[in-house]
This record gives C-alpha cells, structure tokens and sequence, in this order.
C-alpha cells in the first residue's frame, strides 16, 4: 500500500474514483503479504497483489466494483489456472471503491505517512457490521467509525499495539466489539515508520551494507568519528551520516525491537564501548564484523565491561549467514540473509533441499527455533575467515 499511496492520493485529490485491492489474508504459499494493494482506474494500474497470478481478475473486479467486496482466491484441484494462483497459496483481497467523499482521511494519512508518523486503517471487511466502514488510528487520536463506540475502542487499543510492532492483519471480534468472539473480521493496516538500521564504522563494507539495507526498506544512519571518512558522498544510500562517537550517538537515538545495529568498526577503541551499550538496547539485531580471533577478543573486553552471557550472546559476529562472502558487496548480502532469515524463521539452506512451505511464518515455523542452535555450531565455523584482513 505504501508504494501505491502517491499515485492513489494523485488520483484522490483530482476527483476521480478509483478501485483499491489489498490483501488481507494469507495462506500457505501466498505469493504477496498482507497489506500489498493493487489501485485500478480504467486502463490504468498501480502495483500488485499476487505478483501476476490473479492480477486479471483482480484488475476486472476493481473495475466494476461498485461497493466493498471480500474475495478469495486459491487453487482449484482440477485446474489452477482456471483460479490462477498455481504456487499453492490462498489469498483474501478486499475490493472497494475510493473516492474523496468514501475516504476523506487519505489525505491526512498520506501527510502522516511522509511525516514518519505512524497510522493505522482499520476497516470492516466481514461480518455482521457495516463492511467497508473504516476508522483511521494515530498514537493520540482517531478519526471515523467502525458503526459502534465499543468496537471503536477494542480496535484503537488493537491497532495502537500493532503500530508499536509494525504489524498488519486481520483481528476478529464479535458483533458488538467483543473481544473473545471471531463473528466479525477487522483488516488493520499499519504504516508504521520504516525500521531503522545503524551502521557503525565509515569503511566500504559500510557502504554496501547501507546500499542494502536501503533495498530492504531500512531508514539507514552511517555513524563515524572520523569526519573525513563519515561523509555523505561516500555513502549516496543512507538516510542520514552522523559524525560522532559511536557509543554517544547510540545512547542518544531510540532503538526497538525492529532496530538492526551492525558494527563493523573492528577496532576495541570504538567497538568495544559502542557494543556495551547495543547489547544493553532492545535492538532485534546487533551483529559485529570481525574474524573469530577478533570476535574472542571482543567477548573478553566486553566481559570486563561487566556484560552477561546472556547479554553477549546477543551478539551476532561474526556477522551474516554462511555464504562464502569476500567483497564489501558480497558481505553485505550476507548480512542482509541473516536479517531476513531472523525476520520469518527460514532455515538458510537451499530450497532445493526442503520440504514443506516455501513461506513460513517467523513466529511459529519450527526452522526458525532451529536457526539459534545452528548458528553457533560448526557449520557456522567457516563464515568470515575471509575477513581476517580487515580485523
């Protein structure tokens, strides 16, 4: 939805009307996650949201659709072209027209969006309510209702919990808002601020893993103390280059639990502090580049510091998953399959040698437990040897 928003908002603020897809559900194999929109006004489209499979009927079903429509789209046994999603997956898409006079905050939320301030839609789409009533959630206030003042309510609080996280999906409640019952389904939209990644040490490795992050979706901070290497021309990618100490800027800066923390100063006088404080933070992520020599070192500086086994083994280093890499480029690619292995709990191993779902859900697919125990076993030996130069 984020990525169709400036065009929708374009076509919003001319007038015009306009037919909005969104996925809302998912299962198995679902090939775009919740929340993906695809906008159709005549001959025209933005974005997508099954990556081609069911675009067409889609396309024909925002076209006509003259009023909120809930849609599921699967495989059928006999032919899966004739439904269209051949990867095995099931997908729900709420259809509605959009207009100014049926969505006046979109404005308003595309302002929030811009600002960095979080918003959340939430929006009826089955059930014994008004489907298609919408209510928009901000942290201090809210605008519009869901057709009943409990319902408002069970949903701000709902909302508000899964801006915090970042979170999209459907929540159920009963008929008059209740909590416990599932007769009436809320899609909740969040557009949470994107999560940040903080890139410690002005080196070239630094320079590729801010490219990455930037393609992944992070909002990307470069931090040196050294104001010849910390430069803005030397690192195009990131959002911002601060040039201070590394350990006085991260105690200065908010850090959750979607913060990525990457230090790849492997020098004692800026890692050793800095580190001290991000094992401390509530950062989902904190890895340091380094070879094993270096990483043992580390653990004894720091544990002199007075950290916790626990808090150390919060430490990711050295940093990435297994793949052989070499160049700043390759490095960074590492590093970028940890994070996203960690975000949905696959197992790193080629797909080509698993079974079961290709998409797995990071918070209860049983890869995902395995990943902490692999990544300290021999297996994982062989990563960064390659790096015992830059130590």
């Amino acid at each position: 939805m984020r990525d169709v928003l400036p065009e929708i908002v374009r076509w919003w603020k001319s007038g015009l009307e306009f037919g909005l897809a969104t996925v809302v559900s998912t299962f198995s194999s679902a090939p775009r996650p919740p929340g993906a929109a695809m906008a159709v006004r005549g001959d025209e489209v933005v974005g997508s949201v099954s990556g081609g499979c069911v675009e067409g009927a889609v396309f024909e079903l925002a076209t006509e659709a003259d009023r909120p429509v809930l849609q599921r789209y699967g495989v059928s046994d006999d032919d899966a072209f004739a439904v269209g999603l051949t990867c095995g997956g099931i997908i729900d898409i709420f259809v509605e027209p959009i207009s100014i006079e049926t969505f006046p905050e979109l404005g308003e939320i595309s302002v929030s969006v811009d600002a960095r301030e979080p918003v959340a839609v939430a929006t009826i789409i089955s059930g014994p309510g008004q489907v298609g009533a919408r209510r928009v959630i901000w942290p201090d206030r809210s605008s519009g209702t869901l057709g009943l003042d409990r319902l408002d309510e069970a949903v701000d609080d709902d909302a508000r919990g899964m801006l915090a996280q970042g979170l999209t999906g459907v929540r159920r409640y009963g008929g008059q808002g209740e909590r416990r019952l599932d007769d009436l389904a809320v899609f909740v939209q969040s557009f949470a601020p994107p999560p940040r990644m903080l890139v410690f040490g002005a080196i070239d490795f630094a320079a590729a893993v801010a490219r990455v992050g930037k393609f992944l979706g992070y909002h990307v901070t470069v931090c040196d103390a050294r104001p010849i290497f910390a430069t803005a021309k030397r690192f195009p990618d990131a959002d911002e280059v601060v040039v201070k100490w590394p350990h006085d800027y991260l105690s200065s800066v908010r850090v959750d639990e979607r913060t990525v923390i990457c230090v790849l100063t492997h020098d004692p006088k800026f890692d050793v502090p800095l580190l001290e404080v991000a094992l401390r933070t509530g950062a989902g992520y904190v890895g340091a580049m380094g070879s094993r020599r270096t990483h043992e070192d580390r653990l004894a500086r720091l544990r002199e510091c007075g950290l916790t086994d626990a808090e150390l083994a919060r430490l990711r280093s050295p940093i990435g998953l297994d793949l052989g890499a070499r160049t700043p480029e390759e490095t960074a690619v590492s590093i970028a399959a940890e994070l996203i292995q960690l975000r949905w709990g696959g197992s790193g191993r080629p797909l080509s040698s698993t079974e079961g779902r290709i998409h797995g859900d990071a918070h209860h697919d049983a890869h995902h437990d395995a990943h902490h125990d692999a990544h300290h076993d021999g297996h994982h030996d062989a990563h960064h040897d390659g790096h015992d130069g830059v130590s």
